[in-house]
């Protein structure tokens, strides 16, 4: 693979943690190892390798885009980025909840399940 590949997989790895990159790819086949590719190259090796910002702000800043989409099975994974990057559970709550002032309280409510789940989990609430 290319460089900007291997970039993209050492962040990716860095934040969302080795075990959730290698689910990622435990099933790719023909049909979605271009998908994964791209992914790796072109998010985590592009954006999330740039300066200007850090890692906890991308995590954070991810953290209520995808609250506003309503996706919450990504949302699980991004805060468990969100704490490999050195963001508090006070930090990621204040998030969600500025959130629901911008993108509603369905939205906002469905965010704070997802993340509860995985701070839980992660014996941190």
């Amino acid at each position: 693979m290319d460089e900007q590949y291997e970039d993209g997989l050492q962040v990716r790895k860095q934040v969302m943690g080795d075990a959730f990159v290698e689910k990622a790819f435990a099933n790719v086949d023909d049909f979605t190892k271009p998908l994964q590719d791209y992914i790796t190259r072109n998010a985590w090796g592009t954006v999330w390798c740039r300066e200007g910002l850090d890692l906890k702000t991308r995590s954070l800043v991810t953290l209520s885009m995808l609250t506003a989409l309503g996706r919450s099975h990504e949302l699980k994974g991004h805060v468990r980025g969100a704490l490999n990057n050195g963001a508090s559970v006070d930090e990621i709550r204040e998030v969600l909840l500025h959130a629901t002032v911008y993108c509603g309280v369905p939205l906002a409510v469905e965010a704070f399940r997802a993340a509860h789940e995985v701070l839980k989990e992660a014996g941190k609430v």
